[in-house]
């Protein structure tokens, strides 16, 4: 299912800020871009990098997109799939690891009601999708660390890393900030008492590290005109009435996201993972005997209070709309299906310390659900594909016309809408809402671009 989505990346085509992205990063390249972020748009000089990075190719950027960040999130859900059953002391069968990464990959990107906005989408993905990937990628370092050497490289890593995230997205880092505090205050409860120091001072290095990129994103002219732009200069995100208007937007998205069944996946991976996990001889693990509902406990309170604060802080700039922002809750959905994940496998744990016929039906019935769970996110993927090869068609079609308008001294060209999933177009709402015909003008150095409800 992974290779199909990423096929269907072919089809993705520029849309709503990408037309601005473009002209930018042909004029300027991928530092101008950065360096525009960082001076004029939000701050986020991290965003700005990646952006450039794939608005350089600007099509087969987009085309390529989900294949690249597909498989790195898979890559580095499997790893630290990995290197926690190696440092919780525990063995699987071969392939199991992999099998656990890909349903979490699955689940996270398309049991989501937006999977375009999730996936496919750069502009959203860089910022809400990949950030928290790439958070869990700064936890490999520590995990697979052997002696002085590996703990001052994961020391120095999370640092970095830390300071990268915090002009990337500041959703994803409140959701860092949340899981790090965790380590510290709750980690005698969690962790060997050899470990403890060790993972405690990488929490408060990452801390750090996300409060100096924090720190540059709220200090640059970019971050101060966004706010400006927004009227934050003038709003509180902590005044009563926007708090518990966010608690009454963040309740409805929980209401959304635990009544989509297919994130029983998630559980059912992780349930096969217990049961089929086994402890390894002569390992010397970093946790504490296991003590799943305390552990449990700490993973639900992570999530539902990194998920609320994420809900305060893009609250002023959404509105009422954050409910339907989907997009934003993908900082804190990663965290969710770990967290199912992790549940899965106390309850998997539980199963195999019972005898040994009701593991063997449990097997069958969690990988059934597995199953069940990825094919009832097939349909929808399906659905999506063919609305992305339509729009595909006539986007190129439209783009062949408008360059041709342009080589032969047009200034002026009609434009049709061709939205997928939600996305904004220039002339929108029947021709109201015009951003941004000019970035679309500026990619095709047309002088304006008008609406036109017909297809060239």
């Amino acid at each position: 299912m992974l290779a199909a989505a990423a096929w269907l990346g072919r089809h993705v085509r520029p849309t709503a800020d990408e037309w601005c992205f473009l002209p930018k990063v042909r004029e300027l390249g991928v530092w101008g871009m950065v360096e525009k972020f960082y001076a004029t748009d939000n701050g986020r000089v991290g965003n700005g990098l990646l952006v450039g990075m794939y608005a350089k190719f600007p099509v087969a950027g987009h085309q390529w997109f989900a294949v690249v960040t597909g498989a790195l999130m898979l890559a580095v859900l499997w790893a630290l799939t990995v290197q926690l059953l190696r440092r919780a002391g525990q063995s699987v069968p071969r392939g199991v690891p992999l099998l656990v990464a890909s349903v979490i990959t699955v689940v996270f990107l398309f049991a989501t009601p937006n999977t375009y906005k999730t996936f496919y989408w750069p502009a959203a993905s860089v910022s809400h999708t990949l950030a928290p990937v790439l958070a869990c990628a700064a936890a490999l370092p520590l995990l697979s660390a052997r002696g002085r050497r590996g703990r001052i490289t994961a020391l120095v890593v999370v640092l970095l890393a830390g300071v990268f995230m915090g002009t990337l997205s500041e959703e994803a880092s409140v959701v860092c900030v949340v899981v790090l505090a965790g380590v510290v205050v709750l980690g005698r409860w969690i962790f060997t008492e050899r470990a403890l120091a060790v993972a405690r001072c990488w929490a408060l290095v990452g801390i750090a590290g996300i409060g100096i990129g924090m720190f540059v994103l709220m200090t640059s002219p970019g971050g101060r005109k966004r706010r400006e732009r927004f009227g934050l200069e003038t709003t509180s995100m902590l005044a009563p009435e926007s708090l518990i208007a966010s608690l009454r937007g963040y309740v409805h998205i929980l209401e959304t996201v635990f009544t989509t069944w297919q994130y029983v996946g998630a559980v059912a991976a992780g349930v096969l993972l217990g049961l089929l996990a086994r402890g390894r001889a002569g390992a010397s693990p970093v946790l504490l005997p296991c003590r799943p509902l305390l552990w449990t406990s700490f993973g639900a309170l992570a999530f539902l209070v990194s998920g609320y604060l994420c809900t305060v802080i893009t609250y002023p700039v959404f509105g009422a709309r954050v409910m339907t922002a989907q997009r934003t809750w993908n900082d804190y959905l990663l965290l969710y299906v770990l967290f199912l994940v992790g549940a899965g496998a106390f309850l998997g744990r539980a199963l195999r310390l019972r005898e040994r016929r009701t593991g063997v039906v449990a097997k069958a019935v969690a990988a059934a659900v597995c199953a069940a769970a990825v094919l009832g996110l097939a349909v929808p993927l399906h659905h999506l594909g063919h609305d992305m090869r339509v729009r595909a068609y006539k986007w190129d079609r439209q783009d062949q016309y408008l360059r041709a308008q342009a080589a032969k001294g047009a200034k002026t060209a009609p434009y049709t809408p061709l939205s997928v999933a939600g996305t904004l177009e220039p002339f929108g709402g029947q021709g109201r809402n015009v951003w941004p015909a000019g970035c679309v003008a500026d990619y095709y150095r047309l002088d304006k671009v008008t609406y036109s409800n017909r297809l060239p």
